[in-house]
């Protein structure tokens, strides 16, 4: 969008030096949360992958070494979307937007992170699984971040790829190949991302376009994203379904992804009909939960029919 960003007041020099430092800070560039999610559906393709009993050092420095890259390219979007951040409410005290860290500072960090990722992937775990983790990070905080985050109002599906990466870098940890059902786990997050990010789109569009970010309901409004979002949703109960159709999972994933896909085209449709932001945020948040117990209810499956 051509409207320039207006940015909050900068803390001055005096501030700045009076702020105090912690380690809390850096990890908060990392953005934990966002990461302990995608550590969560690794885990679970690792384990989905790993006949019998589980190999720990795969476990551990396997998710060690995707954890450390996520957390570097988490990194370069706090630097990269710094003035963005200083006038979304929910992003201004980030610690590169305030400035208690300078943004040459935060980007020795993701190197540091980045470098010690792949140092961890390449002589722990296997080349394959390095490589992909890499071209996660370079389309996540690159492609997506850099470009087509400001771009298109298309910005988080096409970007959205790098985000469903996780449960194939799992899979490949252990197994040291791409294979069809480790495909399957990308595909469902995949067709996950769109409505999750355009329902938290819904409740803060007035932040998103203060900002200058095309989101879909900045561009096209709120009518027009709903839709969308309860086609996704009807997408992703379809494409959940195809783990139990190709064999992969049993019974008891097949009820799961029912019961939690069918909440999730009800939270969409009650949005479509309402058009309120409470239910946006409510949307948003079960979305979340949505993603994990679904992987959480594939592992109990497969172990139970293992």
């Amino acid at each position: 969008m051509s409207e320039s960003v207006k940015t909050l007041p900068a803390p001055s020099p005096v501030e700045a030096a009076g702020q105090t430092l912690s380690w809390r800070d850096f990890l908060e560039l990392t953005k934990p949360r966002v990461v302990a999610l995608m550590i969560l559906t690794s885990v679970i393709g690792m384990l989905l992958a790993m006949p019998g009993v589980p190999d720990w050092t795969v476990l551990v420095l396997g998710n060690l070494g995707i954890a450390l890259l996520a957390g570097a390219a988490a990194v370069v979007n706090h630097v990269v979307d710094q003035k963005v951040d200083t006038v979304m409410a929910r992003t201004r005290k980030r610690p590169v937007a305030t400035g208690r860290i300078a943004p040459v500072d935060a980007m020795i960090f993701a190197a540091t992170l980045a470098a010690v990722g792949m140092l961890v992937l390449m002589v722990w775990i296997n080349h394959l699984t390095a490589w992909l983790t890499l071209a996660s990070l370079v389309g996540y905080a690159g492609v997506y971040t850099l470009f087509l985050k400001r771009a298109t109002p298309q910005n988080i599906v096409i970007g959205g790829l790098a985000g469903a990466m996780p449960p194939l870098l799992g899979w490949t940890a252990v197994t040291g190949q791409i294979e069809g059902h480790a495909l399957l786990l990308v595909l469902i997050i995949f067709a996950w991302t769109p409505p999750h990010f355009w329902a938290l789109a819904i409740h803060r569009k007035e932040e998103y376009a203060k900002a200058g970010i095309p989101m879909l309901p900045v561009t096209h409004g709120n009518s027009y994203t709903e839709l969308h979002i309860l086609l996704y949703a009807l997408m992703l109960l379809a494409v959940s379904l195809l783990p139990f159709v190709t064999g992969m999972s049993g019974g008891i994933y097949l009820i799961g992804a029912l019961v939690l896909g069918l909440r999730f085209v009800y939270y969409a449709i009650r949005l479509l009909k309402g058009d309120d932001r409470r239910v946006a945020l409510n949307t948003f948040k079960y979305s979340i939960t949505y993603l994990m117990t679904l992987f959480v209810v594939i592992l109990v499956d497969h172990f139970v029919f293992f």
